[in-house]
């Protein structure tokens, strides 16, 4: 700020920034709420999953995963997890962000997580690179479901 203005100029200065600073912040939430509607959109027409194939793409997650109900590896029982909220199992160490996030594990969440999970959800223990593949995810989606039933 300029020293030589008057100390009520620097402050209709200071609040025209912070006032603008907040209208961007707000288009901001309003473009990622716009892209999260779209991704979720776009997920749900993908999710025709098959649970055969699902259980053969179950395979990448067997190492850390079970689908056991509260059978845990290094990561949580899988069993049930469609409509979980995240980091609710009762005595599994969870991370912090997995904890705190309040994700409900909805088909659609899950769709877009399975994707990257790191990028999701930052500070998760998950280390996976994610599934690309739009098919894969669908059909994992498919046989958690499956077995939950």
């Amino acid at each position: 700020m300029n020293p030589h203005k008057s100390k009520s100029a620097r402050s209709v200065t200071a609040i025209a920034l912070m006032l603008a600073a907040a209208s961007t912040a707000q288009a901001v939430a309003a473009e990622a709420d716009t892209m999260t509607e779209d991704a979720a959109a776009s997920a749900t027409a993908s999710l025709d999953g098959d649970a055969n194939a699902g259980k053969r793409v179950f395979v990448k997650c067997m190492a850390c995963h079970t689908v056991q109900e509260g059978r845990h590896r290094v990561g949580p029982s899988l069993y049930g997890i469609v409509g979980r909220t995240a980091g609710t199992i009762e005595g599994f160490n969870y991370s912090d962000a997995n904890k705190n996030s309040e994700a409900v594990w909805t088909p659609e969440v899950l769709f877009t997580y399975l994707e990257d999970p790191m990028a999701f959800m930052p500070g998760t223990r998950m280390i996976f690179a994610g599934l690309p593949s739009e098919k894969e995810r669908a059909d994992l989606i498919a046989y958690l479901q499956s077995v939950s039933e």
